[in-house]
């Protein structure tokens, strides 16, 4: 309690409306700024020593000055904790790895399956195989819905033909008989190699019959020659590979 003559000097109307404004300050601050830290003793501690100060002398003028000066203590704090507010980078971040998350999601787990003339390029041993599908105009039939089966020669298959061979094939005038033989090596639909070994023969895209023997491993061919299949079951999107050693001629 104060003694009563400063109680007195309290009723001086100037004091009190200081006081009273430094209270109400008092408690904003310490309630809702970055001074809350302060704990209530503290508060109750800087109230009296306003009120002391508002009661010091009877000088309505005196107290007012002193009333300002304590003012402006409290606010030079206050104004040195209301920093810019920097944008949080929390937010982005959680928006970013949302983002993420979404596409992760919408992405599908395996790559798509690829096609027959897709599967042969990206095996690598197949350049001139893709070379004579193309001269021949047969590369969109093989990359259509199919099924088909194709006994696919390799580059070193291709080599085994006479010098000049391919070369000669390759020509556009000669476009109609390297598409004849070309699709002696893809028969309608998907023949696995558990169904090849089970066959005698079969009937090629290309209207022609050609001759399967799984006498000491499977081989297909005319009676111009046989080619060995050294893989099977290389599975595409529309079909079935199966690697062979020899080019099949008609």
């Amino acid at each position: 309690m104060l003694p009563e003559r400063r109680c007195r000097d309290l009723q001086n109307p100037a004091c009190s409306l200081y006081k009273f404004m430094l209270v109400c300050l008092l408690d904003s601050f310490f309630q809702g700024t970055p001074l809350k830290q302060f704990t209530n003793g503290g508060r109750l501690f800087m109230r009296q020593i306003f009120g002391l100060f508002c009661g010091w002398k009877r000088s309505s003028i005196r107290s007012g000055i002193l009333a300002c000066a304590a003012l402006s203590i409290l606010v030079a704090p206050t104004f040195a904790y209301a920093k810019p507010c920097k944008k949080s980078t929390t937010h982005r971040k959680v928006a970013s790895d949302s983002t993420h998350s979404q596409v992760a999601l919408a992405a599908p787990k395996k790559d798509a399956p690829k096609d027959i003339v897709d599967t042969a390029v990206g095996a690598g041993s197949f350049k001139t195989l893709a070379a004579a599908l193309t001269a021949a105009g047969l590369v969109e039939t093989l990359k259509s819905k199919g099924p088909f089966t194709v006994f696919a020669p390799t580059d070193e298959a291709f080599a085994k033909l006479p010098a000049g061979t391919i070369d000669t094939l390759l020509k556009p005038e000669n476009k109609k008989q390297l598409a004849n033989i070309l699709l002696l090596h893809v028969v309608p639909g998907t023949v696995l190699a558990a169904d090849v070994v089970k066959l005698t023969s079969a009937k090629t895209a290309g209207g022609t019959e050609i001759t399967i023997s799984a006498d000491d491993g499977v081989k297909v061919g005319t009676a111009t020659g046989m080619a060995t299949v050294t893989k099977t079951d290389i599975k595409a999107s529309n079909g079935v590979i199966h690697v062979i050693d020899s080019v099949i001629l008609p």
